[in-house]
């Protein structure tokens, strides 16, 4: 998976990640706010503790895959959409058969590969949590039918291993 573009959230966890990233391939790093993280609203900053005692049937909802906007923030759908408004104007700088990575967060990222798949969102909670430095691979499918991609790998922490099927 040799990358052939990589575009981060302009945040500093997922800008150093990308930075380790570049300099390992000798790749510009191109930065993005529409890659950040969920704003999170009054929740930002506040302990587990805190939200639980002052949020906890929000919280609950939350957590569970609701798409609430949390403290007034920003829902899951918004999220997605402007992650995969971002994606989408990047993959046109990219050949087809080249890889474009994507270096942000891991709640946005789950939101921006579920609208990819185009997951109904009362679904996306299906796809789990995406731990530090995991990845996650889709491939662009040449079927009209169905999404127009297919999730190859998700929370990844090893390289994919091409596998013989009858359903590609």
């Amino acid at each position: 998976l040799q990358p052939s573009r990589i575009i981060s959230s302009d945040l500093v966890r997922a800008s150093r990640t990308a930075q380790a990233l570049s300099e390992l391939t000798n790749i510009e790093v191109a930065t993005f706010e529409g890659l950040r993280e969920t704003h999170a609203g009054t929740w930002e900053g506040l302990t587990r503790d805190v939200l639980v005692a002052n949020y906890g049937d929000e919280l609950a909802a939350w957590a569970a895959g609701s798409n609430l906007r949390p403290g007034g923030g920003e829902s899951r759908t918004e999220v997605a959409q402007r992650m995969t408004e971002v994606i989408n104007q990047e993959l046109t700088r990219v050949d087809q058969q080249e890889t474009l990575v994507v270096v942000t967060h891991g709640g946005s990222a789950r939101a921006a590969i579920a609208m990819m798949l185009e997951l109904p969102p009362e679904h996306w909670a299906v796809l789990g949590v995406l731990s530090n430095c995991a990845w996650s691979v889709l491939t662009e499918k040449d079927s009209p039918y169905g999404p127009p991609w297919r999730l190859q790998e998700y929370n990844a922490k090893s390289l994919p291993v091409a596998a013989l099927g009858d359903d590609r």
